[in-house]
């Protein structure tokens, strides 16, 4: 946490049901046993719980905030086993086992992730769900899928690199880059592959979405914008916002305007 932060954030750790310990980034604890509703923070592909550092500040001012370490990044053990679609779904589902009443935000892969867990375990816990800068299979297909994971198998070195310099609009001090650079590389190479190539064809995670009943916020950058409104066209119901001057990581790089949007966004819930 940075020094001179009034919300305390604090770290702790749950076993999953298969025996792997995950770590969590907790704030506002002071708020847990509130009707308040709680934030469950799920990051993208081999990255940290601490890329929401600044939304755990902000938001455990006034409810229950959580950040997760999935298996094999941040600060969670790094199994041998479990990098799939239903068994990182089953992880999240673990996670928010304690809690009630939940806004789910979940960012890149952490995106469709959280559709995921909704498929195989219903939405009950939820009050809302925020996705962020992620495919939710409508059309426009991303371009570029198949190369990046055979770069990614030529070089990783190279293309770590490359991917964590080009996901933030503003450039991170190198001291930051370096340590998300090496966090990501923890995962063995195969397994970071296994988190790209969850074997669903597109419409899967369209038809999730299309599917939740409770309130939806897609928040993206020009490369989903056009997934965006095909989304809002077959989900009026679904608020979108369009972040076109931030990288892919739009809540790092404009976090202010992130934070008002999700603090709105679970005000609207909460009445």
């Amino acid at each position: 946490m940075a020094q001179g932060c009034a919300t305390q954030i604090t770290r702790g750790t749950f076993q999953t049901s298969d025996g792997v310990a995950l770590s969590i980034l907790e704030a506002g604890r002071e708020h847990a046993a509130s009707s308040k509703l709680k934030i469950a923070l799920l990051t993208g592909w081999t990255m940290p719980a601490a890329i929401w550092q600044n939304q755990l500040e902000e938001f455990g001012k006034d409810y229950h905030t959580l950040a997760l370490d999935p298996r094999g990044q941040g600060e969670s053990e790094i199994p041998r086993s479990g990098y799939t679609a239903e068994r990182r779904a089953s992880d999240l589902r673990e996670f928010l086992q304690p809690l009630a009443n939940v806004v789910l935000v979940g960012w890149s892969l952490g995106a469709i992730e959280s559709l995921q867990y909704i498929h195989m375990f219903g939405a009950d816990k939820l009050a809302g769900l925020v996705l962020v800068d992620s495919s939710v299979g409508e059309e426009p297909k991303p371009e570029g899928e198949g190369t990046f994971l055979q770069s990614l198998r030529e070089d990783r070195d190279k293309v770590v690199d490359g991917f964590m310099r080009a996901i933030f609009a503003k450039p991170l001090p190198e001291s930051e880059f370096q340590k998300l650079i090496q966090g990501a590389k923890r995962m063995p190479l195969e397994d970071s592959i296994a988190l790209l190539s969850y074997p669903f064809v597109r419409t899967h995670w369209k038809e999730i979405a299309h599917a939740f009943k409770k309130p939806l916020l897609y928040a993206v950058t020009p490369q989903f914008e056009e997934q965006a409104y095909n989304l809002k066209k077959n989900r009026p119901a679904t608020q979108i916002e369009i972040f076109k001057e931030a990288g892919h990581t739009l809540f790092v790089d404009e976090p202010e305007r992130f934070n008002a949007l999700v603090r709105e966004f679970v005000a609207k819930l909460q009445k």
